[in-house]
């Protein structure tokens, strides 16, 4: 029997989208700023000043990664779209304070606050949305959400490059600063729809057992590591593109737009139908979240590697398709994360989610795609990367067989405490 969501279910979903794009904006101005922000505060001659840019995007994961479990917690008590409101604002009013910052060491200060208020989004939106669509829906429900990921990136690579060429890099941090504002303020009027939810969390709020029950499951622990390695994949190449076309000798400007086109038109399409594809292949594969992203991830490895030996414009062509597949995964991926989770700790699950990947992803990724492109070159450093591919895809695989048997049990957890 299929379940219909709930009454203003469709407008959450618009409001978190929304929010979703504007924090992919704020995440990919600053990649697509790095060589400007670089030339402010470093010398030509500082071979590291590559590996200090990339902590910008370090200081950033790190505040987002350690305060996401604490304020995931809070998510699964209070409500959620008050957290996620004041987080917003927060993270906005921080990313103006990126373009006001006087010294480098400012600059790594703001991107501090802006972790602080991406963290208490990140665990508490794709939540909302697990309770309040069924799981038979999730993966469509899911991919639209993550569709903010490819767009938003774009747009930040093509604002950053566009408005820091024509005003400076400090102007691309305020334009972001009032869509964020409003978007935050809208959240207040929403409502919590954990109807059942309260009723959950008030048997379950003291047992310990079901937050160490993540850990015993093996296919959230697989998903963790597979999205693990991804993360170091996708930021990493998310941060150092910018670099990676000057070194081939392509203008910023033309380069950063060609690239913020390729990942809206192929990141957009391939998360939209990475997710449609998974709930279709369910009924027949009830492990087809973690086939279509290992799948995904194992075709995009050689492409990309093609990618960094043919000459552009060839070179844009293996782009898109290797940028296709890296996308298939985000609606799977993030939705089984919710169908293995119980109800009153899936807030909790995200955050320690995002806690793993990023420590353990892209934290470390652009300090060390950074040092090796700055000792060697940038397709050095981007055929280590095309390594990460693969091996993301392999523990998917092997994560296929855990998957039907943890979600059925959630499943049927859930009914039974609803009752």
């Amino acid at each position: 029997m299929k379940h219909r969501p709930p009454p203003g279910a469709i407008a959450a979903l618009a409001l978190l989208l929304g929010i979703n794009l504007f924090n992919y904006i704020d995440r990919q101005v600053l990649a697509a700023l790095e060589p400007d922000i670089r030339a402010t505060f470093f010398t030509a001659g500082d071979q590291n000043a590559m590996a200090k840019t990339g902590a910008l995007g370090s200081a950033f994961l790190v505040t987002y990664m350690v305060t996401a479990p604490f304020l995931g917690f809070l998510a699964d008590r209070f409500s959620r779209w008050i957290i996620i409101g004041t987080a917003v604002i927060i993270w906005s009013l921080a990313s103006g304070g990126s373009g006001l910052a006087p010294t480098f060491g400012v600059l790594v200060a703001t991107r501090i606050c802006v972790g602080v208020g991406e963290g208490g989004y990140g665990p508490a939106a794709p939540t909302i949305l697990a309770d309040l669509f069924p799981i038979e829906r999730r993966g469509k429900i899911m991919a639209i959400f993550c569709a903010a990921i490819p767009v938003g990136s774009a747009l930040g690579y093509v604002l950053g490059g566009i408005i820091g060429a024509h005003w400076g890099w400090r102007w691309a941090f305020y334009c972001v600063v009032p869509p964020g504002l409003l978007l935050g303020f809208l959240c207040f009027w929403q409502r919590d729809h954990r109807a059942t939810a309260h009723h959950l969390v008030q048997k379950t709020r003291l047992k310990l057992e079901n937050y160490l029950e993540l850990f015993r499951t093996r296919s959230y622990v697989v998903n963790c590591i597979a999205q693990t390695v991804t993360t170091f994949v996708v930021g990493g190449l998310g941060f150092w593109v910018p670099a990676y076309l000057r070194f081939r000798e392509q203008s910023p400007a033309v380069g950063m737009s060609i690239f913020g086109g390729i990942t809206v038109v192929a990141g957009l399409v391939s998360t939209l139908f990475g997710g449609i594809l998974a709930d279709k292949l369910r009924p027949r594969f009830p492990g087809s979240y973690f086939l279509v992203s290992g799948i995904g991830m194992l075709i995009a490895c050689p492409v990309f590697i093609i990618s960094l030996y043919v000459p552009f414009p060839a070179a844009w062509i293996a782009m898109f398709i290797a940028i296709f597949f890296l996308f298939l995964n985000t609606g799977p991926s993030n939705t089984a994360i919710a169908n293995v989770s119980l109800p009153t700790v899936r807030a909790t699950a995200f955050a320690l989610n995002i806690l793993v990947i990023h420590a353990l992803g892209d934290v470390p990724a652009f300090p060390a795609i950074g040092y090796v492109g700055g000792h060697t070159d940038m397709r050095v450093a981007f055929l280590f990367v095309s390594g990460m591919m693969l091996l993301a895809g392999v523990i998917w695989l092997l994560g296929v067989k855990y998957l039907p048997d943890d979600t059925d049990r959630v499943e049927r957890a859930t009914a039974a405490a609803s009752m």
